[in-house]
């Protein structure tokens, strides 16, 4: 433990001695962020909290950067010993487990050593992310160099060992590099025809040690040969013309026999193909993915949120409204999926029929994922499909219905004071391949939001929301008020209720304040049992009550 006092020692006088540096001039250049949220528990035999050991639970950063000339460095002060609910008992601990310098050249090249993040792509064979909400940091430690020195051509190069908790995977290491090359860049008629065409490709290699190799097929006395690297390849180009964007990518992955997949042996693939129009007043988009086996971890053995090396993007809307998120979509990585999602909006005009004294706008959201139609194998060892290709399918062969939701938005100024919002959503989710058991939930949500602002410093907005159902708890119904009072404060009331079996009110009240830098929100209520999803990564957060607090500083 004295190694963590001595590292949040040095973070805390660094801090300070960057900031009397920004104020002695402008030798350096110094900004961080301050971030902790706070639950006092309540425990809460109704809505099934259950037992709580500390009577403060939090999870708390301290982030700072200094540059000066041609260097940066920073680093982070983590305090998750008392985590809030729903993390991994991994997740629990505290010290620095960020730290980097980063180097410029001046002539187009940047090297970083220590922590990083970075992205190839779409993030299909790579992709390392901070997302604090569902405990997820895969940064990697090692090194990192980013090369722009020639005109239109992007390089990156990276190698280290990944981030988990409060370890890092010292038993594989990983390695990649990734090259974009900007065609119009050599070509004026490009230019002027404001024309932009990329294209790129990426590898990575992963090297295990020993992650997974005693896995012993059941009733047998074979030993699983597993191998020791396993290699990803990424291809793809984006070309922009006037107002259509269109972008393909693939991605291949080797062997890589994993508890997510039943360590089979079939190699890992995804295609990804988008089109997007964009104009004064409309705009399209259409997406398809298919992707297959391409679970990609650190750790073979791991399954849940932890030690992925890439991200498999969800096609599907993220919504901000309670009730439409009741039921999120997570990627089904590993089994793979077909998923095609579409999207249209207009704006019809001021002084129109539809578009009235200050103009209507439509959106049409589609959402739409299957599976993959396959055909076990015969196994060879026993019962199991362990150690073979694991099944057969067609590259065009879909499954059964993951998840679809189909909504139409509208938003309309009704006067110069008030603007009403409009949602309705059709919605199915397969519960038991999303979650494990439910069977599948046919739900329609209907939303209505309205905004009055009262005066300049005071704006008042409603919630009104319906969930009907006949899975799962039933029907759901949801309401809130909150009253703006600028610049500073904010109070907020809702209550999420099941009307369906449990008649449970899950109801919650805040006030937050907002000066200069900082942002303090205190609130108390219930929170119901349920998945927190972002970009078709999940996290399953327990029911809870009790006094929540959030800080927000930067600097």
């Amino acid at each position: 433990m004295h190694s963590k006092f001595f590292a949040a020692s040095v973070l805390m006088a660094a801090m300070a001695t960057g900031q009397a540096w920004a104020q002695d001039g402008d030798k350096v250049s110094v900004h961080g962020s301050i971030q902790s949220d706070i639950l006092v528990p309540q425990e809460d035999n109704k809505i099934g909290t259950g037992t709580y050991k500390e009577d403060v639970l939090t999870n708390t950063y301290a982030d700072i950067n200094i540059a000066y000339k041609s260097l940066e460095v920073g680093t982070r002060l983590e305090f998750t010993e008392y985590p809030l609910p729903g993390f991994e008992p991994d997740f629990k601990g505290w010290g620095v487990p960020y730290l980097y310098a980063k180097f410029k050249t001046g002539k187009g090249v940047d090297v970083t050593l220590g922590d990083f993040y970075d992205q190839f792509g779409s993030g299909l064979i790579f992709r390392t992310y901070e997302e604090r909400s569902l405990g997820i940091d895969n940064s990697i430690r090692g090194a990192h160099v980013a090369v722009n020195a020639i005109k239109g051509v992007q390089f990156k190069a990276l190698g280290g060992v990944q981030r988990r908790y409060w370890d890092w995977d010292t038993d594989s290491w990983l390695a990649g590099a990734d090259l974009e090359i900007n065609i119009d860049q050599y070509s004026k008629r490009m230019q002027e025809n404001n024309i932009s065409w990329m294209v790129g490709g990426s590898y990575v290699l992963l090297n295990y040690e020993e992650d997974g190799d005693n896995i012993i097929v059941p009733g047998t006395n074979f030993r699983l040969d597993m191998p020791s690297t396993v290699h990803a390849f990424d291809v793809r180009s984006r070309l922009q013309t006037g107002n259509y964007s269109f972008l393909a990518e693939y991605a291949w992955r080797s062997q890589d026999p994993s508890a997510d997949n039943g360590y089979i042996y079939r190699r890992g693939s995804a295609v990804l193909l988008s089109a997007s129009y964009s104009a004064k007043g409309v705009s399209a988009l259409f997406q398809a993915k298919r992707s297959e086996n391409m679970s990609f971890r650190s750790r073979r053995s791991l399954t849940g949120t932890s030690a992925f090396v890439n991200n498999m993007p969800a096609f599907a809307y993220q919504h901000t409204y309670s009730l439409p998120a009741l039921y999120p979509y997570a990627t089904q990585a590993a089994p793979g999926e077909w998923a095609f999602q579409g999207e249209f909006g207009y704006t019809f005009k001021r002084n129109s029929a539809l578009g009235g004294k200050y103009g209507t706008k439509l959106k049409l959201n589609v959402s739409h994922i299957r599976g993959l139609d396959k055909d076990p194998v015969e196994p060879i060892y026993g019962n199991t499909v362990m150690g073979t290709d694991g099944y057969e399918t067609g590259f065009f062969k879909m499954g059964k219905l993951y998840y679809q939701d189909i909504n139409l938005q509208m938003e309309k100024k009704l006067s110069k004071s008030f603007k009403l919002n409009l949602m309705y959503m059709n919605q199915r989710y397969d519960k038991t391949v999303i979650e494990g058991e439910g069977g599948v939930i046919k739900a329609n949500i209907g939303v209505a939001e309205g905004k009055y602002q009262i005066n300049k410093k005071f704006t008042l907005r409603g919630e009104l929301q319906y969930l009907s159902t006949s899975q799962d708890q039933g029907d759901w119904a949801f309401g809130l008020l909150e009253l703006s009072a600028l610049p500073y404060l904010m109070f907020t009331v809702s209550d999420m209720w099941n009307t369906g079996e449990t008649d449970i009110h899950y109801y919650m009240a805040s006030v937050t304040g907002t000066y200069k830098a900082h942002r303090l929100m205190l609130g108390y209520g219930r929170t119901r049992a349920g998945y927190n999803c972002s970009g078709g990564v999940c996290r399953y957060v327990p029911a809870s009550k009790g006094l929540n607090i959030s800080y927000n500083y930067t600097f």
